[in-house]
């Protein structure tokens, strides 16, 4: 049986037993999408295929140094790290190819877990999709830097003086493509064979940097793809000797690491809700209320896009990332791209996100802000025509400039309650304050090379 196939969980314990597998893997995504799972039995696979199974909490506890936060939400020292309750996604299932005949299975949190569950939160906005007569697709790119180095080299080099798999600014080049096509055809063949295929791959500008176009589909799945595919594209990496990072930005030299989300709104016959003939850019008025509602709660819900401390180094202007809550028709210099054209491919690009994102919150916070917009017929702007960097706007499309600022926002924000749940924001806000907190205590080269002498 193909691994694409396993609905049921009939299905589920057959492709293991035709497989002749003891042992399959399992894993969660947590708050900062980092995928945690481990081995199960088979024996102990089939027992919890249907009422799940307990998963130490601490998963959502922790940082990604697996740092315990200082302020319970949650869990913490008072429950003891508890078992949270851990369900499988069937249809999750997945060929493992860099691992002979293993499958995964994702797992995604039930009972009071659900609430601050990264892919529970997506389903829930899903779910006012649904009441609102709408479904949604969706797609993620990400761009992400290659170095021939190793977990062990970088470490040894302090993360300084790094190797790049490629030099110099070379984007869309088809000599880096040609001469490197091993990897390219391994990553290409690796997606497919996992259920996430690449649209287009192709190297961007900067030493080493590609970028991959994932495959549209429901937005639930969508999220599933982004994630499965930064964890698989860095274990290919190691895998070839080298390392991949989805950092925003990890040299003030080089344009930051986009993780654009394209969305669209289809009505329940499957005719779209963006696209309307004789209107503007073919623009219909629910898209119009959409986007106008990303706009507006976008200095609110930012956190949740960009979110660790590094996300705010890619937010200044001439850098291929957006400053403000601005949007363009087919503008690459605004925060949201309109993009005109067929019933089926009419949509809107959410430019402001980086490749640090959790796919899961990141697609919640952009939905969940268009569906607000076309519930409450929020009016955007009127679009910006040319370079987005160079004009002004109102005070309130002003983004935060540090993760602090936008956790306070997030906090405050009676959208982001109404739309994602109390537990969630208040959880969510928890672990990214504590990352600035964190941050705080940390001495950087920039202050060592600044102060050391001559202060």
């Amino acid at each position: 049986m193909d691994a694409r196939y396993v609905k049921t969980i009939t299905d589920a314990r057959s492709i293991v037993e035709d497989r002749g597998l003891e042992y399959v893997k399992v894993g969660v995504f947590d708050i900062d999408g980092v995928l945690r799972g481990k081995y199960l039995s088979k024996s102990k696979f089939f027992s919890i295929l249907e009422t799940g199974f307990g998963f130490c909490d601490v998963v959502l506890g922790w940082d990604v140094n697996d740092q315990l936060y200082d302020k319970e939400s949650y869990t913490g020292w008072a429950n003891g790290y508890a078992d949270a309750t851990v369900v499988p996604v069937i249809e999750s299932c997945r060929e493992l190819p860099l691992e002979d005949n293993m499958l995964f299975f994702l797992l995604e949190f039930g009972d009071r877990a659900a609430h601050v569950c990264p892919r529970q939160t997506l389903k829930r906005v899903l779910s006012k999709a649904s009441n609102m007569g709408y479904s949604a697709t969706a797609a993620c790119e990400f761009e992400f830097f290659l170095f021939e180095e190793t977990p062990q080299s970088v470490r040894e080099k302090n993360y300084n003086d790094l190797d790049n798999f490629t030099p110099g600014f070379f984007g869309y080049s088809m000599l880096r493509a040609s001469v490197e096509n091993e990897f390219y055809e391994q990553l290409l063949a690796l997606c497919t064979e996992m259920d996430f295929p690449i649209e287009g791959l192709h190297t961007e500008t900067g030493p080493g940097v590609l970028e991959a176009a994932i495959a549209y589909d429901e937005a639930l799945l969508a999220a599933d793809k982004g994630a499965l595919f930064k964890t698989y594209t860095k274990i290919l990496a190691q895998k070839n000797g080298l390392m991949a990072t989805f950092m925003a930005k990890w040299s003030p030299d080089y344009p930051g690491q986009s993780g654009h989300i394209h969305l669209s709104l289809a009505n329940k016959d499957g005719s779209s809700v963006f696209h309307e003939e004789g209107k503007d850019h073919n623009m219909s008025d629910a898209m119009r209320h959409f986007v106008g509602g990303q706009q507006k709660l976008m200095p609110e819900l930012l956190a949740m896009v960009s979110p660790t401390i590094n996300s705010y180094t890619r937010l200044i202007p001439g850098f291929w990332a957006p400053t403000e809550a601005s949007w363009g028709v087919d503008n690459r210099t605004c925060a949201l791209r309109a993009i005109p054209g067929s019933k089926h491919a009419q949509r809107v690009e959410y430019r402001i996100s980086a490749a640090d994102i959790n796919p899961h919150i990141a697609i919640a916070a952009a939905l969940g802000s268009g569906l607000w917009g076309i519930e409450n017929k929020v009016e955007p702007t009127d679009p910006v025509v040319g370079n987005a960097y160079t004009q002004e706007f109102p005070e309130e499309l002003a983004l935060p400039q540090t993760l602090w600022n936008a956790a306070q926002s997030l906090k405050k924000s009676s959208a982001a309650r109404e739309l994602f749940g109390d537990a969630f924001v208040d959880h969510y806000v928890v672990t990214r304050e504590w990352e600035e907190r964190e941050f705080r205590k940390a001495i950087t080269n920039w202050e060592m090379e600044r102060y050391f002498e001559i202060i």
